[in-house]
């Protein structure tokens, strides 16, 4: 679409959604020359802080979608948490108005820098375990000594941190981005050298019409690879026929493949209850990691580890690198978070759990009895898919925000259940039903925006309530 910042000068370009990445944009597009629109649905009053963050010759329109702006536009580039199936989009489209996304936005800007120009990125998307994945990618990457950035879902606008490696002359050769299906809904051109697919759960089914679109979107990351591009799936995922299926329907050859597995044998890494191994038969490539070293735990963490040791050796990562790196990593705010113990019972903030299959994984590797504190905005998750682990594992659960109710009705019976109207008021009653031994940890299964800012907002917010005990 462009190939230099000159060819953005004078266009009109709206940019769709105003958040970490919208702000991004729109400002690199105002310093090129373009003539920039923000558009939200949202009033001013909710976006101040991303407000003051734009270049003031950045026009904005709050409140509404206009349709005359997306009339306008030389072309139009998508936030993550606009869905492209709002009208003006859809109408935008017909009238051959390019739309894109933020992600394809920023592969584009970093293919104009010299900085990135030639860097190659490694995309990690799944709908659980990306944001451990990729900070593990990227700090084994970094640790073998590439220059390396860091992007995407896991809160940082990528079109920043690529204009910012030009600006100190930085030279990259890897960009370690985290994919949400919404950013690879409006990808065109954008082509990583190393992706993996960690899993495929039910997740935002308040968006997509059902699991086969929002598989289709989580495949967009492998749909421009070649021969010469690495693709890892997860063997053991329910959907990875599909995600295979998906892929052999594509234009041109398919990436050289990779699994691991926590099952069975394959062409990458296994774990057989004791170690993880290497067994990459193309590369020649054979060792052993013992996860009781690692710092990290449970099965997903196992699963994470071997993903990301994957992407980080097929790009070059030495395997004493990776293993070091794992020995090391003491893993993410809110996903798991040890945040303190108070007599004698645990408080664990994963706050990130945000579906249902997050909050199952977390489950899995408690052998202590749990009080589970969850709730939230729901997103046409099946919380029955949890009654088996609730029953086997949760001694007791408070919820909180609207998909309370829903969620009893799909547990009714597995249980004791009570409701809580806050955070605060839901962590007091957790720390009375626990009994030393126990762990009270919160794991929403459920977005966060009913009652917090976003999930990072409600993990400080628990962890306040809990330091307050």
């Amino acid at each position: 679409m462009f190939r230099s910042t000159a060819d953005l000068k004078d266009k009109k370009v709206l940019v769709v959604g105003l958040a970490r990445s919208g702000t991004s944009s729109a400002n690199f597009l105002a310093d090129s020359g373009a003539k920039v629109t923000v558009n939200d649905k949202k009033e001013a009053g909710l976006l101040g802080s991303f407000i003051k963050s734009l270049n003031p010759a950045v026009a904005t329109v709050f409140g509404s979608h206009p349709e005359q702006l997306f009339k306008e536009a030389d072309f139009i580039v998508v936030s993550p948490g606009v869905p492209l199936s709002i009208k003006p989009l859809i109408d935008s489209r017909k009238n051959k108005v390019p739309v894109i996304g933020e992600l394809e936005f920023a592969y584009m800007v970093s293919r104009m820098q010299q900085s990135t120009a030639k860097s190659d990125f490694m995309a990690i998307t799944g709908t659980n375990g990306k944001s451990t994945t990729t900070m593990l990618v990227y700090e084994m990457m970094r640790s073998a000594g590439f220059g390396t950035l860091l992007g995407g879902n896991i809160g940082i606008a990528m079109t920043d941190e690529i204009i910012a490696a030009e600006r100190e002359a930085k030279k990259i050769d890897f960009v370690v981005a985290e994919l949400s299906s919404f950013q690879l809904e409006a990808i065109e051109s954008f082509r990583p050298k190393a992706a993996a697919i960690l899993n495929i759960t039910p997740d935002h089914l308040d968006r997509y019409s059902g699991m086969e679109e929002y598989i289709y979107a989580k495949c967009n990351v492998a749909m421009n690879q070649g021969k010469d591009d690495f693709l890892i799936l997860n063997a053991d995922d329910e959907y990875a026929e599909k995600v295979l299926e998906r892929l052999k329907a594509k234009e041109g050859p398919m990436p050289e493949l990779f699994y691991f597995s926590r099952k069975r044998k394959v062409d990458g890494s296994c774990y057989d209850g004791k170690s993880i191994k290497f067994d990459m038969n193309s590369l020649g490539a054979r060792f052993d990691m013992d996860p009781s070293k690692f710092k990290i735990k449970g099965v997903h963490n196992i699963e994470n580890a071997m993903a990301a040791s994957l992407l980080a050796l097929l790009c070059g990562c030495p395997a004493d690198t990776a293993i070091k790196t794992l020995a090391e990593f003491s893993g993410l705010e809110h996903r798991l978070e040890f945040v303190r113990e108070a007599g004698g019972v645990k408080f664990i903030n994963d706050s990130k759990g945000t579906n249902v299959g997050a909050v199952m994984k977390s489950l899995e590797g408690f052998t202590e009895p749990v009080i589970l504190i969850a709730g939230g905005r729901d997103k046409d998750g099946d919380f029955s898919a949890l009654k088996h682990l609730v029953r086997e594992k949760v001694k007791a659960m408070v919820l909180i925000g609207e998909a309370a109710a829903k969620i009893e009705k799909a547990l009714a019976g597995a249980t004791d259940i009570s409701h809580e109207e806050s955070l605060h008021a839901a962590v007091a009653k957790a720390h009375a039903l626990a009994s030393k031994g126990d762990a009270v940890l919160l794991s929403p299964a459920c977005a966060s925006f009913d009652m917090f800012r976003d999930f990072e907002d409600r993990g400080r917010k628990f962890k306040e309530a809990v330091a307050a005990l």
